[in-house]
């Protein structure tokens, strides 16, 4: 079975679907575009991706799940390990089964990856991205609501976040267990924006991979990409409301 992660944002339900832990209803969600977006009502509101966008962890990843899947007896790829990133359920499992065979047991390879990188990280420290912090105390003093979207667990979140003293800068942690599908669905953004009392294309989303850029543009948020580990094609460019190169370059955005 293909994972559905494709770049194409026709023939899909992702637009219109809310997902069953929404805490409010929406009556649709079309796609933004920079030809039709709507001038917010309230102060800016920022949803923030966390691996690649604040926390520069997303490379480690791109390590550890082919230091994981070698245990296992497979071999993947770098371009297979960038595929992954911010890929969550149920697209992740689908996809390394369709590379790797149907008996992959993706808990297993999963469990041992975080095992892995969550000892190297104990002892290295977690590296945050150059102006996270910067940006984040100067939208707190300026009122501005921000919120995380993360593929990953609330448990690590909140223990990343809080090391680095960033916690106390977001009113909302949306975590991709909390929602029905992961990125590149839309429904961790939609439930991002019910908790923030904003609708989708009232708020920011600030990304920095593929899949995490999919999920808020089908939720009919505006995307800014920040890269890390890979450029913007063509076709993923057309979907941006805009791209900088470090974090601090977006706060005149949001005033």
């Amino acid at each position: 079975m293909s994972a559905s992660f494709s770049f194409s944002t026709q023939g899909t339900d992702f637009e219109s679907r809310t997902p069953a832990t929404q805490k409010a209803t929406f009556e649709s969600h079309p796609a933004a575009s920079r030809e039709a977006v709507l001038t917010p009502r309230f102060p800016a509101t920022v949803i923030f991706d966390m691996d690649g966008t604040l926390l520069d962890t997303e490379k480690y990843y791109r390590i550890f799940w082919p230091k994981a899947l070698a245990e296992f007896g497979y071999r993947m790829t770098d371009q297979q390990a960038l595929a992954l990133r911010s890929l969550g359920r149920p697209f992740a499992p689908a996809l390394l089964r369709e590379w790797f065979g149907p008996d992959l047991d993706y808990a297993a390879v999963r469990n041992r990856r975080k095992q892995l990188m969550e000892s190297y990280l104990d002892r290295v420290g977690i590296p945050l991205k150059p102006g996270a912090a910067e940006l984040l105390k100067a939208l707190r003093l300026r009122h501005v609501r921000t919120a995380v979207a993360t593929a990953t667990d609330e448990e690590r979140a909140t223990k990343y976040l809080t090391s680095l003293s960033l916690f106390p800068y977001f009113d909302q942690i949306i975590c991709a267990t909390q929602v029905k599908e992961g990125k590149p669905a839309p429904d961790i953004y939609l439930y991002a924006c019910a908790r923030l009392g904003r609708r989708p294309e009232e708020c920011f989303a600030v990304e920095d991979s593929p899949n995490g850029i999919l999920s808020a543009y089908r939720a009919g948020c505006k995307v800014i990409m920040v890269p890390d580990q890979t450029r913007p094609d063509e076709e993923l460019s057309r979907l941006l409301y805009a791209q900088k190169e470090n974090l601090m370059e977006l706060l005149p955005l949001f005033l």
